[in-house]
């Protein structure tokens, strides 16, 4: 199987079309065509349904789409594995959040003691990391759960303090209790994070359906959550790590829960030592000297 007709076909799933993808690939469609039967025969599934309005992914295409991204990927770092076998660069993956706020300090540190390593940091989520690391695409993964393959090690290595924002108008205390905010207009995250699931269990038990929650907006990041608190539109639960700033310049106030623990660690993860490089093992073993507040 050429990784060029997976490419293709995850493109063609993508957007539904042989002849858009043939057009900005600049490939004639009749070659394109034929990668797609190429893939399909040496699978000996048919892929596509083919129609007048494009065309859909048969449950075969289904399944191969399920794996398509990650084997292109290997085969990417493959690659470029290859055309580095000098580099000592090590490829680390951090949820969303830890790699944008967390993660660069820590980073800088073991950059200082560490001259000659060069850091390659992704973001994605808590499952794609773990799928990562499993599949040698990343050799450190950071995330807000331990790993559940059995063939990964994982450790607690930060403790990430869990604060409310708001606007300084609101004039809210320091320390609250949870019951005390839930009048106030929220503005959460879309995707589901360790944040919202912690705050959904915290209201189960004061006996509260997080349906009732005054929310706003549903954003794509902490950082759109932060500017709508700024300007005054509502309140967010976000990691202190990301709004030390704004919380210095007095552009927003930061309280903490007092009944609640909503703080929650991070771990990381890789494959056992032996099966590591020399540098992702030193950055391994001297990061867990870091201790758990590496970036107050």
């Amino acid at each position: 199987m050429h990784i060029e007709s997976l490419e293709y076909f995850k493109q063609i799933a993508k957007v539904k079309s042989i002849s858009k993808v043939a057009s900005n690939s600049h490939i004639s469609q009749p070659a394109l065509s034929q990668q797609v039967q190429k893939l399909e025969d040496s699978l000996g599934k048919k892929l596509f349904i083919r129609s007048n309005r494009g065309v859909k992914l048969t449950e075969s295409g289904e399944i191969v789409l399920k794996y398509a991204d990650n084997m292109i990927r290997t085969y990417n770092k493959m690659l470029a594995d290859l055309n580095n076998q000098k580099s000592k660069e090590i490829k680390i993956e951090g949820e969303h959040t830890i790699a944008t706020y967390c993660l660069p300090c820590a980073i800088l540190n073991m950059q200082f003691k560490f001259p000659s390593h060069e850091y390659n940091l992704i973001a994605a989520s808590s499952a794609k990391i773990e799928q990562d690391v499993l599949s040698d695409i990343c050799e450190i993964g950071f995330t807000t759960r331990p790993v559940e393959a059995e063939s990964l090690n994982s450790q607690e290595v930060i403790n990430e303090k869990v604060v409310l924002i708001s606007p300084p108008a609101f004039n809210l205390p320091e320390k609250l209790k949870l019951e005390e905010i839930l009048e106030h207009k929220f503005v959460i995250l879309k995707e589901d994070c360790i944040i919202k699931e912690n705050f959904k269990a915290a209201l189960t038990d004061l006996n509260y359906n997080f349906d009732k929650i005054d929310i706003i907006s549903r954003l794509d990041s902490t950082e759109a959550l932060k500017t709508l608190v700024r300007k005054g539109y509502g309140v967010a639960f976000v990691p202190y790590n990301a709004v030390r700033d704004e919380f210095s310049a007095q552009e927003i106030n930061v309280s903490r829960i007092t009944d609640y623990n909503l703080d929650y660690d991070i771990y990381m993860i890789n494959k056992k030592i032996e099966l590591l490089s020399k540098e992702a093992t030193e950055f391994i073993a001297n990061f867990k000297k870091l201790g758990k507040h590496i970036c107050y």
